[in-house]
């Protein structure tokens, strides 16, 4: 599996690691250049490496078989491209059926280091987490290697994945380094999962209506030669149309179908009052202007009011759904059948 850290913390999880199996699940595509040396750099507590040729043009599922001796290596491949999503579920599908009980997801081109999965793992051995992620903008001072303009668009991006998947408490939400208790692995619906880049986002989301949880990484960022096939700036509009789907289908599933607590009042109340109040001020204000005359005091602080009392409602059910984070491990409740 993985290489340890040399520290007694970092012994102790190699003792948990090896009575849990774990594989490592690598999408390949236009990758032929790093895969081999990121199979090589994973430690000896994994147990399966899967490598996932998603229709490469450059053959990096053929390299990998022809170049690379690694016993634990097994080259899946697409006949046809389905984005970085469906090689991943791809991979977690066979590990699930392998027996694996924790899957890694690390990226094929050399930007994440392959020594840093005990940290990935930990938390799920420990029960803290179901589902750990990579956080590149944790030490500040590391966030200076990023391009500006990956900087920027993955800022705007994570404040807007906060709303959508319900995780206030986690940031860089686009990172790929990833890994999930198979139990939680397999119950997740992988047929409604985007599969393209929207795929780490969508993931978080469908985590979220399950109530697993989920803890970040603190990892730096490497950019060495690598291309990356994201442009921020081409998929920023699309990603938007989909955190506001997300986060109109959280809502609805966590406050109204499946539970219905004060926030679910706080927010429909809240929402109407700041309707209201604001159409009924510019219908009012407007109708004043065009006949030269006065808005009341009745004609102002009706509105007013209304807007201030949706703006409060409003951030009381904000501030619920921050503290409402699932707390209690998934993959623990199912395994004891709770």
């Amino acid at each position: 599996m993985m290489t340890m850290s040399p520290d007694i913390a970092g012994a102790s999880r190699q003792q948990q690691a090896r009575a849990a199996s774990i594989a490592v699940v690598i999408p390949a595509y236009r990758v032929t250049a790093h895969i081999l040396d990121v199979i090589a750099r994973i430690g000896p507590e994994c147990d399966r490496i899967y490598v996932v040729d998603d229709a490469c043009p450059d053959g990096s599922g053929g390299k990998v078989e022809s170049e690379c001796k690694d016993p634990r290596v097994t080259v899946v491949r697409h006949a046809a491209n389905r984005g970085v999503g469906g090689a991943v579920m791809t991979g977690y599908t066979h590990a699930v059926r392998d027996g694996a009980d924790i899957i890694v997801k690390i990226d094929g081109d050399g930007q994440m280091d392959p020594r840093l999965l005990p940290r990935f793992v930990a938390p799920i051995l420990r029960g803290d987490a179901d589902y750990t992620k990579g956080n590149r903008f944790f030490d500040l001072r590391q966030i200076r290697q990023m391009p500006m303009m990956r900087r920027i668009g993955n800022l705007g991006l994570s404040f807007m994945a906060k709303a959508s998947t319900g995780y206030w408490d986690v940031f860089d939400p686009n990172n790929g380094y990833t890994a999930i208790h198979a139990d939680v692995a397999e119950i997740l619906p992988f047929d409604s999962l985007s599969e393209r880049y929207f795929f780490e986002t969508d993931m978080l989301f469908r985590l979220n209506t399950v109530r697993a949880v989920v803890v970040d990484i603190p990892m730096d960022a490497h950019y060495g030669d690598e291309v990356s096939n994201l442009r921020v700036s081409k998929v920023f509009t699309e990603f938007l149309v989909k955190h506001m789907r997300n986060l109109g289908k959280r809502l609805l599933y966590n406050y109204y179908l499946r539970d219905l607590s004060i926030a679910s009042l706080e927010l429909v109340s809240g929402l109407c009052l700041l309707l209201s109040g604001g159409l009924f001020g510019a219908i009012a204000w407007t109708h004043a202007i065009n006949a030269g005359q006065t808005a009341s005091v009745g004609t102002v602080m009706i509105p007013t009011l209304a807007i201030m009392l949706g703006f409060q409602l409003t951030l009381a059910f904000l501030a619920y759904d921050i503290a409402n984070i699932p707390r209690y491990p998934l993959h623990q409740r199912l395994r004891s059948g709770a």
